[in-house]
């Protein structure tokens, strides 16, 4: 199980911060595949993975990052700030 976090318009598409996903995906490549076939929403929020940044365990990573032993995936835009 992985606790599955959305910031921002992520949110916004899905409609829940957060949920508990059961998953059998390797990486978060994986992970977004499966995402995207549960519903039209998620499809939607994860049509373009360059607009998007993932955080496991709250570090920065990449899209075919493993996801073995990771209990927190986080889904965002990019941020600015000056």
């Amino acid at each position: 199980m992985l606790d599955v976090m959305y910031f921002a318009w992520v949110r916004e598409r899905i409609g829940e911060p957060r949920e508990r996903v059961e998953t059998r995906a390797a990486t978060v490549n994986d992970l977004v595949e499966e995402l995207r076939t549960r519903e039209e929403r998620y499809a939607v929020a994860f049509q373009d993975l360059s607009a998007l940044r993932v955080a496991l365990d709250q570090e920065l990573a990449d899209f075919d990052a493993s996801l073995e032993g990771v209990r927190e995936v986080a889904f965002f835009p990019p941020m600015t700030g000056g």
